[in-house]
């Protein structure tokens, strides 16, 4: 996920709060004894993972490591598709095709856990700078769950039938993985899906549980960077000069009208400036100062308002000021909505409301970070993705009751329960797959 996760704002009930998993034996889910003894392999998987991440395009021995472990379970596996992609594919005679996706690139954050496992890998990039590099994002979790899941499917042939396509995508955090995945031929050359379905853990829930949403649950994102252009000059003398940080300070104040004034209170939008640059001395006006935006919107009508008006608004102040030519504008799309299918997401959330429990899976509101997950759904796959809880229930309960949160997603900080939580994404993944093979 491409963006730190905002508060859910959760009521939650003493159930959810509870301790470790546990489940209800269901003919569409594994046992208890059945997850055991897959868990050992996966949670190896994690802790390899956790301590040698790759960056976004650079997951090169991620990749080779899930490719392996597939081969190992008989899947027929294809390898550097869009990128480092792998996908593996596991035959068991007529019945539906469903894809189940995980994501495979880390950030590069210098990791603060203190845990013994924690990842101490640094890379140098095409600059020469040194990155440190971190599974931030519980990415090395998703993997392991759906390995363990992998795991059972394969041994378990006979509780199902159809095709299983497991997908570990590259470059999520950039926003590139899903697509150039799908423009490489990943829904055609291997049976287009009936449906596709991913988990993601947050900070937001407790291990041992589930949140769902449907229709639009993340918001698409887009980066611009703009170049503000004035004439230079002294400091001392403003009056021969068009200042671009006064026109900069002057946009970013007008931007913001944009949500207040232009679009409907109903629909969820986010202007944030998240640099601004410009100048090199106290006594010296610049000739241009640069901006850098992040953009969150759901509907695609909003999103083309928003984009608009940005740039109305940009170029309004320019030449209110005087400006000697236009901003430069370049727009940098991330990541679309994703929108859950409210029928597959309501069938998912009953299904596993019976293996883990009612209390245990709860209807969470739409959040304004992004994933390239939407690309599923961009394709016309019915697709959903749901919240996998991944903080120690004991310590959630204390922080509630402090009214904190854990450290979220992409923090030095943040260090799945991934014991409780790799339980319950794995018989969580493979009673989804079973409900959906079975009908």
């Amino acid at each position: 996920m491409n963006t730190k996760a905002l508060p859910f704002c959760l009521v939650l009930s003493a159930g959810l709060l509870g301790g470790p998993m546990a489940f209800s034996a269901t003919p569409n889910a594994p046992s208890s004894a059945d997850v055991s003894a897959v868990y050992p392999a996966s949670e190896a998987l994690y802790l390899d993972l956790h301590q040698h991440p790759e960056l976004s395009g650079h997951e090169v021995q991620t990749a080779a490591k899930l490719a392996e472990n597939l081969r190992q379970l008989k899947f027929e596996v294809t390898t550097g598709l869009g990128g480092t992609g792998v996908v593996g594919v596991l035959k068991n005679g007529a019945g539906r095709t469903v894809l189940l996706r995980t994501e495979m690139d880390a950030l590069p954050v210098l990791e603060n856990t203190g845990l013994p496992y924690a990842s101490k890998v640094t890379v140098t990039n095409a600059s020469g700078v040194t990155l440190p590099v971190m599974q931030a994002c519980g990415h090395d979790l998703h993997m392991s769950a759906w390995f363990g899941t992998a795991q059972w499917m394969s041994t378990h042939k006979n509780r199902w039938h159809g095709t299983l396509i497991l997908v570990a995508q590259p470059a999520e955090e950039l926003g590139e993985g899903a697509k150039a995945m799908i423009s490489d031929g990943l829904l055609t050359r291997f049976g287009r899906p009936d449906y596709a379905i991913a988990l993601h853990d947050t900070n937001m829930l407790p291990s041992g549980s589930l949140g769902y949403t449907a229709g639009y649950a993340l918001a698409a994102s887009d980066s611009l960077d703009i170049t503000l252009y004035g004439r230079g000059g002294h400091g001392g003398r403003p009056q021969q000069t068009v200042d671009p940080i006064v026109m900069a300070a002057r946009t970013v104040l007008a931007l913001q009208t944009i949500v207040s004034r232009e679009t409907n209170p109903i629909d969820p939008v986010v202007i944030t400036v998240g640099s601004i640059h410009g100048g090199s001395k106290h006594n010296i006006v610049p000739d241009e100062v640069h901006l850098q935006l992040t953009v969150r919107t759901y509907k695609t009508e909003v999103r083309s308002q928003v984009l608009a008006a940005i740039e109305r608004m940009t170029k309004a102040e320019a030449q209110a000021a005087g400006a000697p030519k236009e901003p430069v504008i370049t727009l940098m799309p991330v990541a679309q909505a994703t929108y859950n299918d409210p029928a597959l997401t309501q069938r998912l959330a009953a299904n596993l409301q019976n293996v883990l429990g009612k209390d245990q899976v709860v209807e969470v509101p739409p959040n304004t970070v992004s994933e390239d997950f939407a690309e599923f759904h961009a394709a016309g796959i019915p697709s959903a993705i749901l919240w996998l809880g991944a903080v120690e229930p004991q310590k959630f309960k204390d922080l509630q009751s402090r009214h904190e949160s854990a450290p979220e997603l992409h923090s030095a900080l943040w260090a799945p329960d991934y014991p409780n939580a790799l339980r319950t994404g794995i018989t969580a993944e493979t009673a989804a797959l079973l409900d959906l093979f079975a009908r």
